[in-house]
């Protein structure tokens, strides 16, 4: 799921990423929401109101939109940085790397948040979960080729919308070919996307209700478990296959 392998990848493994990705982020989005006030993720409404904030005489919510935007674009590029590093260099494992340093960043901003909240700071730490969505989303889109935007719901549900007007004509035309099928199996990974997002969303704010920056402490570790998982699951395949390759 998270590896980037030169072979295709299989909708089943975009379909694992989008259940462990895109819920993450809807769970993310959601908890911030119930902390904050703020999408983290939500930059066509950013956008926007970063635009109207332009005609205000408020310098410092300008400011404010103008750098969450930035933020979350940064995160993006960082990302895209740091896997064609691995790209070059080889590393196998760059994409869980990318996820098991997200996770550490989530769980020390909610330890901080736990210990440390205070009003005057909320705008810092928005900015710095916008900068993680950036990565997050980076990652997904990267990993899977762009089929799988774990925050970018908008672009998810046009692609979704692009897929079922496919399939539908395909239908009534009784067009069986592999282009069909493809669109099938895309359709049901944009729904799977879609489902995550909308499943972690409402959890998010039930768990921030009862739980507070627990939920969001939890939601870090989890991701730095996924990761650490992937990375030793396939450290062990590895080293497995060289040493069968070695005795043969």
């Amino acid at each position: 799921m998270l590896i980037k392998l030169k072979k295709e990848r299989t909708h089943q493994e975009d379909r694992r990423l989008a259940l462990w990705l895109a819920t993450s982020a809807g769970l993310l989005n959601a908890i911030a929401l119930g902390a904050f006030g703020f999408f983290p993720s939500h930059m066509t409404g950013n956008t926007s109101q970063f635009s109207s904030e332009v005609s205000s005489t408020d310098l410092n919510d300008i400011i404010f939109f103008a750098t969450i935007i930035l933020a979350f674009v940064t995160g993006a590029i960082v990302a895209r940085i740091i896997v064609l590093w691995g790209i070059v260099h080889n590393v196998r494992l760059i994409f869980c790397q990318v996820l098991f340093i997200e996770g550490l960043l989530l769980a020390g901003v909610s330890l901080y948040e736990m210990f440390f909240h205070t009003f005057t700071t909320n705008r810092e730490i928005i900015v710095f979960l916008c900068g993680l969505m950036g990565i997050h989303n980076s990652t997904s889109t990267q990993l899977s080729g762009g089929r799988v935007r774990s925050t970018h719901i908008t672009g998810t549900l046009t692609d979704a919308g692009i897929s079922l007007a496919s399939v539908v004509v395909a239908m009534l035309r009784r067009d069986y070919s592999k282009d069909t099928a493809g669109q099938k199996n895309q359709l049901i990974t944009h729904l799977t996307t879609l489902f995550s997002f909308i499943t972690g969303g409402i959890a998010g704010l039930i768990l921030f209700r009862w739980f507070g920056f627990n939920a969001m402490l939890a939601l870090g570790v989890i991701l730095v478990l996924v990761a650490a998982f992937s990375i030793v699951s396939t450290s062990l395949r590895v080293r497995k296959v060289r040493a069968a390759l070695s005795k043969s």
